[in-house]
C-alpha cells in the first residue's frame, strides 16, 4: 500500500480487542487491523479480554496481553501492505477508568527497547501489579462510600468531579489497591490511565493524562482543572498525598498536543518516521464523540446491550445520575453521558414475550417483525383519546444504574390532566402494549435527564437536539428510530451514524489528522466539519421534530419523572420496614 499523502494512525483498546485504524487527510479510511484477546492472545485464562474472581466481584485484565497485542496489530497493518514512514501522527482511545501501575524501571525500559526483541518480552518487568481493573469490576463498594462521603455529599462529589463515586472508577480503584496490594502501591512509580499507557508505549516515557479520560477518576476537579486535595488525601492517605501526586502527573491540557516522537523501537522494528508525532490518547466514551463533527446540541444514542448517550455542551450541570467529562479536544465544551445497564436486553425481552404470545411465523424467532407491528399499531404512550391514560412503564431485567432500582417491571397509567398515576393492570394488554412502552421508556428517561442541556434549535421551536445520532445494533430498526425522533426530537432528523464498530478508533484517527493538520485557533469541529462526507457515513433514517407529537410526551416525561419518584420511595419504605 503506497501512499504519497500523510496517513494518520487511531488506536482502541478495548475489552476484547484492540483495534487499529488509517486514514488520510480527507478522512478516508486506508487500512484497519484488530487483534481479539480471547481469540489471538496466549493468554488463556481470560474471558472476553478479562479475568473474573466472583468472590470478590473483581475483573481485571493481564498487562502484558495488551504489549502482545500492539505487536500483532502493528505487523497485521504491514502485512496488509501498510507504509508506516507516511504515518504523519498517532493518538488512541482506551476503556475509561482501568489503571496501570507502573514500577520505578518503567522509564528506562520504555528508552532501552531493543527492535530485535518484543515488546511483551521486554517490558513484562515494567509493572509494579500484572493486571488492570477493568470498568466492569465492582469489588469498591466501601471505597466509593468513602468517596462519596468526603466532601459531604455524592452530589458534592459530583459537582468537583463530574460523577459520583462509581466502582469502576480510578479513584476508588487506587484507593482499594493501596489496601490491597501495600507493597505493590509502594513499588509504584507511575499510575496511568488505559489511554495514556497505550499513549506511554509509543512515546517511549509516560505520557500524561489526557483533559477528558482523567475526568473519569473522581480525583480531578473539572472546573478549576488540578487535583482535589481531599480526594488525594483520601486515596493516598493524609501524610502520602504528595507521592500520590508524583505517581499520578501531569494532564495534557490541549487535546492536540505535540507529547513528542515516536519511540525508535517503532522507526528501526516497523518502519515508522522518526518524526511520527505522538498526541494524547483519551477515554473510549470522548473518542466516541469524536467520529463526527459533533456540534453543540447534537446528540449521539447508542442502542447496544446497554444504552449510552452522549452530547457535546457548553453547559457544565452535573448530577448524580449522569457524568460530565472535558471534551477531549474544544475548551470550553464539556461531554455529557447517560450510561444505562438495561438497554437491547430489555428491547430484547419484550421481543420474544410478544413472539411467544403471536400465532405469526415469527413465533419464538429473534425476529423483529411482530415487535414492529405492536408499536405501529400503538398510538403514542398507548393513548386512544388525549384525555385516556397514557401507559407509562419501566422495564428493567437487571438492576439499574440511572435510576438506583432493583431489577422488575412496573406499569402505570397517567392521568396528564390531573397529574394523578395509577399503577395498572387492567386496561395495558401484555405483551403488546409492552412494545411501544420499553422503546417510550428508554428515551423519556434520556429526554427527562437531557432536558436542561438542550436548546431551541430554531426560532419557535421547544429546546431539543438538533440532531439525533443513532448507533449500535439498535441503530439498524426503523420503527425504533422513529419513536426515538418522536420522544427526543430533533429538528433536522434522526440519522444512523454508519461506522460499524470503530467508532472509538475512528474518532482517535481523527484526533490525530486535527492535532497535525489544524490552523492556530482552529477546532476540531471546524476542521473536521470542513472534510466530512455526510453522505457515506450517515443516513437520515427518521424524522425528528413532530409538533404535537414532542409536546405530548412533554406531558409524558412529567409523568414518568413521578413514576420514577414514587417506585423509588416505595423502595425505600420496603426498606425500612426490613
Amino acid at each position: 500500500m503506497v501512499s504519497h499523502v500523510p496517513l494518520y494512525l487511531g488506536f482502541d483498546l478495548s475489552t476484547q480487542q484492540l483495534k487499529a485504524l488509517v486514514v488520510n487527510s480527507d478522512l478516508t479510511v486506508v487500512c484497519e487491523a484488530r487483534f481479539d484477546f480471547d481469540v489471538d492472545s496466549t493468554y488463556r485464562e481470560t474471558k472476553k479480554g478479562v479475568i473474573t474472581n466472583d468472590e470478590e466481584h473483581e475483573v481485571y485484565a493481564p498487562v502484558s496481553m495488551w504489549l502482545q497485542a500492539i505487536e500483532v496489530v502493528l505487523q497485521r497493518l504491514k502485512d496488509k501492505g501498510l507504509d508506516f514512514s507516511t504515518v504523519n501522527c498517532i493518538s488512541g482511545a482506551g476503556q475509561q477508568h482501568g489503571s496501570v501501575y507502573w514500577n520505578e524501571k518503567a522509564e528506562y525500559l520504555l528508552q532501552q527497547l531493543a527492535s530485535d526483541r518484543t515488546l511483551e518480552d521486554q517490558l513484562s518487568s515494567a509493572f509494579a501489579h500484572p493486571y488492570s481493573p477493568n470498568w466492569q469490576d465492582a469489588s469498591t463498594q466501601m471505597e466509593c462510600n468513602q468517596f462519596d462521603a468526603c466532601l459531604g455529599s455524592e452530589r458534592a462529589l459530583a459537582q468537583t468531579t463530574g460523577s459520583k463515586a462509581h466502582h469502576r472508577f480510578t479513584g476508588s480503584q487506587i484507593l482499594r489497591f493501596r489496601r490491597r496490594y501495600p507493597n505493590a502501591y509502594q513499588e509504584t512509580s507511575r499510575i496511568s490511565l488505559v489511554s495514556s499507557f497505550l499513549a506511554s508505549i509509543f512515546l517511549g516515557r509516560i505520557a500524561p493524562f489526557d483533559r477528558s479520560d482523567v475526568c473519569g477518576m473522581n480525583l480531578w476537579d473539572v472546573q478549576a482543572g488540578t487535583w482535589n486535595k481531599s480526594l488525594l488525601e483520601l486515596t493516598a492517605g493524609s501524610s502520602n498525598v504528595s507521592a500520590l501526586e508524583s505517581k499520578l502527573g501531569q494532564v495534557a491540557e490541549d487535546g492536540g498536543g505535540d507529547l513528542g516522537k515516536i519511540n525508535s523501537y517503532f522507526v528501526e522494528r516497523f518502519g515508522f518516521n522518526s518524526d511520527c508525532s505522538i498526541v494524547p490518547f483519551t477515554g473510549d466514551n470522548p473518542a466516541t464523540i469524536l467520529a463526527l463533527p459533533l456540534r453543540p446540541n447534537d446528540a449521539i444514542v447508542s442502542l447496544g446491550t446497554s444504552t449510552t448517550f452522549l452530547m457535546s455542551t457548553p453547559m457544565y450541570k452535573p448530577d448524580p445520575m449522569v457524568h460530565f467529562f472535558n471534551h477531549p479536544t474544544t475548551a470550553g465544551l464539556h461531554m455529557f453521558m447517560l450510561c444505562y445497564k438495561n438497554g437491547g436486553l430489555a428491547r430484547e425481552q419484550v421481543r420474544d414475550a410478544i413472539n411467544q404470545n403471536s400465532h405469526s411465523s415469527s413465533s419464538g424467532s429473534k425476529n423483529w417483525e411482530t415487535f414492529d407491528s405492536a408499536c405501529a399499531a400503538t398510538s403514542p404512550c398507548g393513548q386512544t383519546s388525549d384525555t385516556s391514560l397514557m401507559k407509562l412503564g419501566l422495564f428493567f431485567p437487571r438492576p439499574e444504574i440511572v435510576p438506583n432500582m432493583r431489577a422488575g417491571e412496573w406499569r402505570f397509567g397517567y392521568d396528564t390532566e390531573n397529574e394523578v398515576l395509577t399503577e395498572t393492570g387492567p386496561g395495558w394488554r401484555r405483551p403488546i402494549d409492552d412494545a411501544r412502552a420499553i422503546v417510550e421508556s428508554q428515551m423519556l428517561s434520556l429526554r427527562l435527564r437531557s432536558r436542561d442541556l438542550v436548546e431551541s434549535p430554531g426560532r419557535g421551536v421547544p429546546a431539543q437536539p438538533r440532531r439525533v445520532y443513532l448507533v449500535g445494533g439498535g441503530s439498524q430498526n426503523l420503527t425504533i428510530a422513529k419513536i426515538a425522533g418522536e420522544v427526543l426530537g430533533g429538528l433536522e432528523g434522526v440519522f444512523k451514524l454508519d461506522v460499524g464498530e470503530n467508532a472509538c478508533a475512528l474518532g482517535a484517527a481523527y484526533k490525530a489528522v486535527w492535532a497535525a493538520e489544524r490552523r492556530p485557533g482552529q477546532t476540531f469541529e471546524n476542521l473536521i466539519g470542513e472534510r466530512w462526507k455526510e453522505d457515506e457515513f450517515v443516513k437520515r433514517i427518521a424524522h425528528g421534530y413532530q409538533e404535537g407529537v414532542f409536546e405530548r410526551y412533554g406531558l409524558a416525561v412529567e409523568g414518568f419523572e413521578k413514576l420514577e419518584k414514587q417506585i423509588l420511595e416505595e423502595e425505600r419504605s420496603d426498606k425500612s420496614i426490613q
